[in-house]
């Protein structure tokens, strides 16, 4: 299995306890959408995970950085409530290796359109020595205005985005190369193929039931694995603007494992040189021009990657 493993929060237990375990994420019937970044906050380099959980009941969001060794984190979360009395924006302060961090929101307006984690018209900053190191969400303005502080020198880097979505046969998700970069959308659909080429034992045609998988973005199909029974594991590369995306996936739980598993996809940018010829394909054409670049830093490293867990629902 092509597997990591990854810590995730308990954002709606009362301890600060971490799980490596994605099987408590199947048990708690948890959505949760990861963004990793990297910035310069107390005096050195370090990550910040943002994670947006939702079940049955609860909704919520955990902001947690880094410690100086790389293993503890000091986390604040918040609890998106059901009702309309509940405080829709806020701080927090916490202490991260003694120096103040503190963390503003403002959900009074935000649209969730029924996702997970909101669309627009909301903004969560991180702020550390008068200087926001971390702003999401649109109301910037909003954000100077209200935290008083300047921005940071040092832009922050998405490093990862982890996913784990419940679906039966299609799974959508909306995602971003880069942090300034556009959205695209990337479905995955199971199919089941149904053949009749076969003879059976005496003499007469036969259907046989082969399952398939199709990877679309933007619409458009870019990968299409059949035999997918033999084909579980593999990795192929596909050409969005002058990056190279590889997808690796595993489905090996989906089709041999009973009850409820996830597969894994991972989707890595990596940089083509500008000397290549690109090749002509309608997802180039169709998701920006030429000259853009998706997935880079201003240095044009690759830093990016999707980690995508698709647990499959009967």
């Amino acid at each position: 299995m092509l597997q990591e493993q990854i810590g995730i929060p308990a954002c709606f237990s009362s301890g600060e306890k971490l799980s490596d375990d994605p099987s408590a994420i199947s048990r708690s019937g948890q959505n949760v959408f990861m963004s990793v970044y990297r910035t310069k906050i107390a005096d050195q380099r370090r990550l910040i995970t943002v994670t947006w959980c939702k079940n049955m009941l609860l909704h919520g969001l955990s902001v947690s950085v880094e410690g100086s060794e790389g293993e503890s984190h000091y986390t604040c979360k918040v609890e998106l409530k059901p009702w309309y009395f509940w405080k829709k924006q806020g701080s927090k302060r916490i202490s991260v290796d003694g120096k103040a961090v503190d963390i503003f929101w403002d959900f009074k307006v935000a649209k969730f359109n029924g996702e997970i984690e909101p669309g627009s018209d909301y903004y969560v900053a991180v702020v550390c020595d008068g200087e926001v190191v971390l702003l999401l969400g649109n109301l910037r303005k909003e954000a100077y205005r209200k935290t008083g502080c300047r921005p940071a020198l040092i832009d922050p880097i998405l490093v990862s985005r982890k996913e784990h979505i419940f679906g039966k046969k299609r799974f959508v998700t909306r995602v971003k190369f880069h942090d300034k970069g556009s959205f695209h959308e990337i479905s995955i659909e199971c199919k089941n193929r149904s053949s009749s080429n076969s003879r059976g034992s005496f003499g007469n045609s036969s259907n046989v039931v082969e399952p398939e998988m199709e990877i679309s973005i933007d619409g458009h199909l870019v990968i299409h694995v059949k035999h997918l029974q033999w084909k579980f594991r593999g990795n192929e590369s596909i050409h969005l603007n002058r990056a190279r995306i590889e997808v690796y996936y595993d489905v090996h739980d989906w089709l041999f494992n009973p009850g409820l598993r996830h597969a894994l996809f991972i989707f890595k940018p990596t940089l083509l040189s500008t000397s290549l010829s690109m090749p002509s394909t309608p997802l180039s054409s169709q998701t920006g021009s030429s000259s853009s670049t998706e997935g880079f830093s201003a240095s044009g490293a690759p830093d990016f990657c999707l980690f995508l867990y698709a647990w499959r629902v009967e």
